[in-house]
């Protein structure tokens, strides 16, 4: 699941894929902002076939915890 989200992630923000970690925070380590942050969701729920409870996205940090969770719900 991580890989599958390194390959999103790079469609949105500046980084390389090898500077990706799973202790990588999306806003203070990747550049995110929040619009990036909901339009990559949505374009996780269209590539997974899942739905995102908005409230548990919100306290995602990391690119580990988002991995964590899509493992959860997919």
């Amino acid at each position: 699941m991580f890989e599958k989200l390194v390959e999103i992630i790079v469609n949105y923000v500046e980084v390389k894929k090898e500077d990706i970690k799973p202790e990588s925070r999306f806003m203070e380590d990747l550049g995110f902002t929040s619009f990036d942050f909901m339009s990559m969701l949505g374009e996780i729920e269209d590539e997974l076939d899942v739905e995102i409870d908005q409230e548990e996205a919100a306290s995602i940090r990391t690119v580990q915890e988002a991995a964590d969770y899509l493992s959860r719900i997919s």
